[in-house]
């Protein structure tokens, strides 16, 4: 059992906190809005901390969720961050979707005051962090990554190691760029079907059994079907991760045309004022487009 904190407790990171509590570590929480850590402390009986460097004092693993790059400096660095009280030995595992570049700044730092530093996006949406089934993709150095794994277990259901700093992140994008080209065509897909007048959910439970399944297909297609979207990943934080991984193509010299395409939807989503549904809200364009309600 580790003395660890956790900052940010935004809808993945509350749960995965309160799993590192049950399963017995020494927690301390840190949120913007104190609010929710004061809630987060009452339900699961760990600390909370006005600033991200006081719930860092003391720890030897601290977890970072926030929202981006801006959000992740802001928590780290300065007098208030964590690296203000982080010991040397101790380690930094960042959980948040970000660049690599803000990774790879990191690590120096951390590298500098013998503080180890491991970027560990997750994969596996609210769901995932609720019920402790996260997938989490790493980069780092293989001594810093092998020290995190205990811990990270407490809320993932698989975790891998792809390379130095950054190369976590890195993986995240490809998650992501996969996701937003499952998610159009089986939008696609299934307005196809509900216009040629078949069963579609019929069909998906179908078609999930075969070549044509995914992850997507199989969770997603009955709330597609039934206009239901508040729920799951939002649009607008899919839209942040594209955008990460777009200006991360553009520095490589990497054409990526179906995640601009498909990023270009999202913002028509976002237009329609589905900013905060859940990613399988594509479809709804084809509602648009045929004059159906959205």
């Amino acid at each position: 059992m580790v003395k660890a904190a956790f900052v940010g407790l935004g809808v993945m990171g509350y749960p995965m906190a309160g799993h590192l509590k049950s399963a017995g570590h020494e927690v301390t929480v840190y949120n913007r809005t104190t609010a929710k850590a004061e809630k987060w402390s009452a339900e699961h009986g760990g600390a909370f901390a006005p600033t991200p460097a006081e719930a860092a004092q003391g720890a030897e693993f601290v977890m970072t969720c926030v929202g981006n790059d801006d959000d992740l400096r802001s928590v780290v660095f300065g007098d208030a961050g964590v690296l203000a009280t982080m010991s040397s030995g101790a380690t930094l595992i960042d959980h948040t979707t970000a660049s690599a570049d803000v990774a790879r700044e990191i690590a120096g730092i951390c590298a500098d005051k013998g503080i180890g530093f491991v970027d560990a996006p997750v994969s596996g949406g609210q769901a995932g962090a609720e019920n402790g089934q996260l997938a989490i993709m790493c980069g780092g150095a293989e001594t810093d990554y092998a020290a995190a794994v205990p811990v990270m277990d407490a809320y993932a259901k698989a975790t891998s190691h792809f390379g130095d700093a950054g190369a976590g992140q890195l993986t995240k994008m490809v998650n992501q760029l996969c996701i937003a080209g499952l998610v159009q065509s089986i939008s696609e897909g299934l307005f196809f079907a509900m216009e040629a007048g078949l069963d579609a959910k019929k069909v998906a439970q179908l078609v999930a059994q075969g070549a044509g399944g995914s992850w997507q297909l199989a969770n997603r297609h009955e709330t597609m079907v039934d206009n239901e979207f508040n729920h799951g990943f939002a649009v607008d934080w899919m839209r942040k991760d594209l955008g990460i991984a777009l200006d991360q193509a553009k520095a490589m010299g990497v054409s990526l045309p179906v995640a601009a395409l498909v990023d270009q939807f999202y913002s028509e989503v976002q237009q329609m004022g589905g900013g905060r549904w859940d990613t399988s809200s594509l479809i709804q364009r084809f509602r648009k487009m045929k004059g159906m309600d959205v």
